[in-house]
């Protein structure tokens, strides 16, 4: 998918990019697999902000999303390649021969008219979802199941991929987009080919409404707000930080603190982490 640039007629303009859409189906979402999505603001049923910079941004529908593939053995036409707003990479709208329609994510290089497939006889073919004991070692794959049945889980933002590197015993050992290298059961499911969109990546908002748009607020530095709502604010004119470094709003440490629970019961399975050299 192509970059679409605009000609300078205002700053705003200037160092805007989007993605070229033209590839895609003119025709609108199917209603059935349309949902509501209530706008929260980043507030929790308390109403407190347990999310921040959140809120505002254009109205939209939540498209259902097929992630556990789970019509095996049934083909399906793509019907429509669409748009979705609440994710970066593009869907497509898939028919099964008994008439069920089902939005799936759409792989790079799969086009309106091809068929698609899932089930443990599916060919090596983008598009086709088989479990990972049936998938060639080296093979790019997308929307793989962290533990069977579940659903796709890892790699499917716009031009991901996970790489199938090793079979062995129960597990497969996957290279996630991140570098991770990481053992998943054999049995989950996991889709060919690299996500769409890998343009995604490239485009430049460009000016700061773009991204209200997207419901995103601004963020606001630490040592300009006052002291009751940052350890970093208070002092007169531009004042250091005062204490021996930088933390969060809520006081933890902000530079290389470890967040992660210790003994997650997944640790087991990861093999090299990203930082591991």
């Amino acid at each position: 998918m192509a970059i679409k640039i605009y000609k300078p007629t205002t700053n705003g303009r200037r160092n805007m990019s989007t993605t070229d859409y033209s590839s895609l189906s003119k025709t609108g979402p199917c209603r059935a697999l349309l949902e509501p999505v209530k706008k929260t603001a980043g507030r929790n049923s308390y109403g407190r902000i347990t999310v921040r910079h959140h809120g505002g941004g254009n109205r939209k529908k939540y498209r259902v999303i097929d992630f556990k593939r789970q019509k095996l053995g049934v083909p399906a036409e793509v019907k429509t390649l669409e748009y979705d707003p609440n994710r970066s990479a593009f869907i497509a709208l898939i028919e099964y021969e008994d008439g069920v329609k089902n939005y799936i994510l759409a792989p790079a290089g799969l086009k309106v008219g091809d068929t698609v497939i899932a089930g443990e006889a599916a060919d090596i073919k983008v598009g086709n979802a088989l479990p990972l004991q049936n998938i060639p070692t080296g093979t790019f794959i997308h929307n793989v199941e962290l533990y069977p049945g579940r659903g796709g889980q890892l790699a499917r933002a716009a031009g991901n991929a996970a790489q199938l590197m090793a079979k062995e015993g129960r597990y497969a050992l996957l290279r996630l987009p991140s570098g991770e290298l990481r053992n998943v059961p054999i049995t989950c499911m996991a889709t060919i080919g690299t996500v769409s969109n890998e343009d995604h990546i490239n485009v430049k908002i460009g000016k700061a409404g773009r991204t209200r748009h997207m419901g995103i607020r601004p963020t606001v530095r630490g040592s300009v707000m006052n002291p009751c709502d940052h350890p970093h604010g208070g002092g007169e004119g531009k004042s250091p930080i005062g204490r021996p470094g930088p933390v969060t709003p809520w006081g933890k440490p902000a530079l290389g603190y470890k967040t992660r629970a210790k003994h997650k019961s997944s640790d087991k399975l990861i093999v090299k982490r990203i930082n591991d050299k």
